[in-house]
């Protein structure tokens, strides 16, 4: 099946992974997932793209970001890519591309989908063995939403504001939505949709979307079409 170009919708949500070539770890260190967090930053306010949640590992990177138009998240990958994989070829004595192609990623319906792509974004480290809750994983964005320290990296969405009226309200809603986990369909949407670039949201939300787009914005089902209606079965 043919791969769709990639969607970017200016003001939308969007779920970007990222991981290293051949499965290689693209952070080694403390200092180089500060080193990266600095120039993310740095990037964002540059072109214009929102952060609202995000986990690095040691061979992949996690994003929920909002793009004010779209070259902005293109361009602050490229920004990125181009300030860290030097930096990390020559600490490490290697050189070459050190992502494994392009990135992947996923348009949102914010209303739907954006507070359970956080915490799944956010429970990466869990989920991939390495902490025992997303509150002992110092490289995402779950301690700045949890009031355990704010991170400069991240522009929270209204729809987190929402949860309160004041800062402790709004942590602890959060925390509280964090502990009830994901139902299953909603872990494999969230999944299937950022592996494979399709947008993640309602049917009628996707309709939308392709009439707002111009375009195609979910693959073709399988098979030729017919070109003589088939005779109902009896």
């Amino acid at each position: 099946m043919a791969r769709l170009p990639r969607l970017i919708v200016p003001n939308q949500p969007h779920y970007l992974i990222q991981r290293g070539l051949n499965g290689q770890q693209v952070f080694g260190d403390e200092g180089d997932y500060t080193a990266f967090l600095g120039w993310l930053r740095a990037a964002a306010r540059q072109y214009q793209v929102a952060v609202h949640a995000y986990t690095l590992l040691p061979g992949e990177l996690h994003l929920l970001v909002t793009p004010a138009d779209e070259e902005g998240l293109g361009g602050m990958v490229q920004w990125v890519g181009r300030h860290y994989v030097p930096y990390y070829n020559q600490k490490y004595g290697r050189s070459g591309t050190l992502w494994a192609g392009r990135y992947k990623t996923a348009v949102i319906e914010a209303e739907s989908y954006l507070m359970a792509c956080s915490r799944y974004i956010e429970f990466a480290a869990v989920r991939a063995g390495l902490a025992g809750g997303p509150e002992h994983y110092s490289w995402s964005s779950y301690p700045h939403h949890a009031g355990i320290r704010p991170d400069g990296v991240v522009t929270d969405h209204p729809l987190y504001w929402a949860l309160g009226n004041t800062p402790f309200q709004r942590e602890a809603a959060y925390i509280e939505l964090a502990a009830s986990g994901l139902p299953g369909a909603d872990l494999r949407a969230i999944e299937a949709a950022a592996l494979k670039g399709w947008p993640l949201g309602s049917d009628k939300w996707k309709a939308e979307l392709e009439r707002r787009m111009k375009r195609q914005v979910l693959p073709a089902k399988r098979g030729r079409p017919f070109k003589v209606k088939p005779p109902a079965e009896v």
